[in-house]
Parts: C-alpha cells; sequence; structure tokens
C-alpha cells in the first residue's frame, strides 16, 4: 500500500479536526482537569521549588494556547482570501499573541504579590473559568436550529489582534496558566525559560496550523 505525502497526511489530519464538533470541548475537558492539577501542585510546591516537568506545561498549554481551538474560526474568517492574506493574518495574530503573553509573564507575578493573590487561587479561578466555557459548549448542542448563513464581510487584517489573538489564541485561562507557572518558578531562570521555549513552540504550531488549514 502507497503511503500518503507527508503534506497530504497533513491536510487530512486537518480536515478531521475540523469535522470534530467536539474538538474545542475535549479539549476544554482536558484542560480543566490539568488545571486541578495545577492548582495541587501550587499547594504542594513553595515559590523556589517548582517541580513540573517541560512535558506537564507542555500538555496544559497546548491545550489552552494550541491550534485544536484555532482552525475551525481561522477558516471561517479566511473565507475566500488568498494564501498571502492568510500568511499576514496568521503572522501577525502569533505576534500580538506573544506580546500578550510575555506581557503576563512578566507583570502576573507582581500583581500577586501586590493584591496578596495565592497561585493556588487563581489557579482554580482559571478552572473555573475554562469550566463556564466548557459548559456553554455543551449547552449549545442543545440549542434549537441556528440563523441562516449571512453575507460574511471581507477578511481584514485587523482581525489579527481581535477575534484571532485575543480571545481565541490568548485565552483567560492560559494567561492564567501562564502567570501561574512564572510564579512557581520563583527566580529560577532555567525554570522560566524552559516556560518560555515552551510557549514559543506552541505559538510555532499555531502558525504552522493556520498556514495549512483550509475549507476542502
Amino acid at each position: 500500500m502507497q503511503r500518503p505525502a507527508p503534506s497530504s497526511a497533513v491536510r487530512a489530519m486537518l480536515r478531521a479536526l475540523l469535522k470534530m464538533p467536539h474538538a474545542r470541548l475535549l479539549a476544554l475537558a482536558g484542560s480543566l482537569s490539568l488545571l486541578s492539577m495545577l492548582a495541587q501542585a501550587a499547594d504542594d510546591v513553595g515559590p523556589g521549588q517548582p517541580e513540573l516537568s517541560g512535558r506537564k506545561i507542555f500538555a496544559l498549554l497546548f491545550l489552552m494556547l494550541g491550534p485544536i481551538k484555532i482552525l475551525l474560526p481561522f477558516v471561517d474568517m479566511t473565507e475566500g482570501a488568498d494564501a498571502a492574506f492568510r500568511r499576514k493574518l496568521a503572522l501577525r495574530a502569533v505576534l500580538f499573541s506573544a506580546a500578550a503573553l510575555a506581557l503576563a509573564g512578566f507583570i502576573g507575578r507582581t500583581v500577586l504579590a501586590n493584591f496578596n493573590v495565592p497561585v493556588s487561587v487563581l489557579a482554580l479561578t482559571g478552572g473555573l473559568v475554562l469550566f463556564l466555557v466548557a459548559l456553554q459548549t455543551v449547552l449549545q448542542q442543545f440549542a434549537g436550529p441556528t440563523q441562516p448563513r449571512t453575507l460574511r464581510p471581507a477578511p481584514e487584517l485587523k482581525w489579527a489582534l481581535n477575534p484571532l489573538a485575543f480571545p481565541i489564541i490568548v485565552t483567560p485561562y492560559g494567561i492564567a496558566a501562564i502567570i501561574v507557572f512564572v510564579s512557581l518558578a520563583g527566580d529560577d531562570i532555567a525554570m522560566k525559560l524552559k516556560i518560555a521555549e515552551v510557549v514559543a513552540a506552541i505559538l510555532l504550531l499555531n502558525w504552522l496550523a493556520m498556514l495549512f488549514c483550509r475549507r476542502s
């Protein structure tokens, strides 16, 4: 049996993800479980002794900031656009997202310290927000028939900031997770660099996913 070309396999995987109505729900449910684990870790681990491995950080942030929830919205908003426009939109969205996450990492720990907010409370709050989003996704499946699709405006590059970067890529619970990780890292530079590498890798995956996804 002849094996499909890598590019064909990638396109087939993206088409399968786009046809999964529960893909976002699965990602949110997994993130909720991981956030509960993170809250427990925040209680058990001191600020100067982070024990979270790179794999756990990647697993959590991939579900919260990764490409699974981006594919369908990006395909919808770029319908009818050419490849050059999609590349520009994807690049700008990733750059905006990187700037927002870097800002959250830099000032998040200071804000927590100034307002005396425990890391575990932030983790549980992010989990609550995540639960409400997942619940809304479930309830939408039982809603009545949707309105017929109206004519959409032409795609614009300003969509890279809103809604693509915020809130599709950079979610509120994703920002909460970044702040929690940075707070757990404390003054450990190596741990902070590991978090930055994981975030950069996920944003790169987001960019590649947006480049290849399109309506079949």
